[in-house]
């Protein structure tokens, strides 16, 4: 098997990894498994299948001289179409780097917006995309100027040795010694930076959204939730709780039956009761729906329930202050 036969085998593999890596994301995949298994899919695989479109051909020993009678130079200049195997690799990073932010820009111009599924897919379809583009692009060099994956492409680039066919320092070009170097040394920061955020991964706030369930509201709704209640008879309050706390929660619902004051800046309760208590277990990212059964004590005006969501065991002496959310209803009592 030589490298003129296999000169696609690279991007076989870029096409053949993207697949597989996108597969276990969708699949399931989850924690610093799933954050280690998208890190080529990132970092790697749509830039490199960028710059191999865009340098299809291995690096030239091609000499061109100059015209004496119009320059009056007498050196040759070396020609060469392709990169270093340090610079392709180098490259590919960076171009990952600026090709992520753009696919996630586009999708967020989409229906499904910028969420993980739309943007991983993007970022394999463009990687694939350009990985077929690149193979075309090869295809059409010639084949001794062709680019072909090689053992020879893992040492020369960093000892900078005179037999490698990628050190020009006998042809006139400077040795790339320091160069690549400085190129490593600059991966080996960026793969640095890389290791400490996925080590150190950012901690999304969570939150919790807690309503009163309402009828459809159109142009002939006068009150969105049913405010006549009867002093000692049942009636039933819609409640909705969404857990977005990254993690499942045990939840309990207090409602408290208030008389109030009501003046030009301030409102005043004067008498307060607790009817009820309630615990509800809601999953990481769902919406519970539950119907609390509510009865007035007492009749008259200036009735308000206020319902109160704790997280875990409310205190003893329930307030809207130290409630994690709250909703105040006024009521009337008949």
């Amino acid at each position: 098997m030589s490298d003129t036969n296999w000169w696609f085998i690279d991007l076989a593999l870029v096409i053949a990894g993207t697949g597989a890596i996108t597969l276990g994301l969708f699949g399931g995949v989850s924690g610093y498994a799933r954050i280690l298994l998208a890190l080529p899919l990132v970092l790697l695989f749509p830039g490199y299948a960028l710059v191999a479109a865009i340098f299809p051909d291995t690096v030239g020993d091609d000499q061109q001289s100059f015209d004496d009678e119009r320059t009056g130079l007498g050196r040759s200049v070396l020609l060469s179409g392709g990169i270093e195997p340090i610079e392709r690799f180098i490259l590919s990073i960076a171009f990952s780097v600026a090709l992520i932010p753009g696919i996630t820009l586009i999708t967020s111009v989409t229906p499904w917006g910028v969420t993980s599924e739309p943007v991983l897919f993007g970022v394999s379809l463009a990687t694939i995309c350009l990985a077929l583009i690149a193979i075309v692009s090869r295809y059409r060099v010639s084949p001794e100027d062709r680019f072909a994956p090689s053992r020879i492409l893992v040492l020369p680039m960093l000892t900078g040795s005179e037999s490698s066919p990628y050190n020009r320092t006998n042809t006139g070009r400077t040795n790339t010694r320091p160069y690549n170097v400085a190129l490593v040394v600059g991966l080996c920061l960026l793969i640095a930076s890389a290791g400490f955020a996925v080590a150190n991964p950012a901690q999304p706030d969570g939150f919790t959204e807690f309503s009163v369930e309402t009828d459809e509201v159109d142009g002939d709704t006068e009150t969105m939730y049913e405010p006549t209640f009867t002093a000692g008879e049942s009636q039933d309050v819609p409640i909705s709780i969404t857990n977005q706390e990254q993690s499942d929660q045990t939840y309990t619902v207090v409602v408290l039956f208030e008389q109030v004051e009501y003046g030009e800046d301030s409102t005043t309760v004067t008498e307060r009761e607790r009817l009820t208590n309630k615990s509800i277990s809601v999953s990481d990212g769902q919406t519970h729906n539950e119907s609390l059964e509510i009865t007035p004590p007492t009749d008259g005006e200036n009735h308000r329930l206020t319902l109160l969501l704790y997280t875990g065991d409310p205190p003893s002496d329930p307030t809207a202050e130290n409630a994690y959310e709250r909703v105040r209803l006024p009521i009337e009592v008949q």
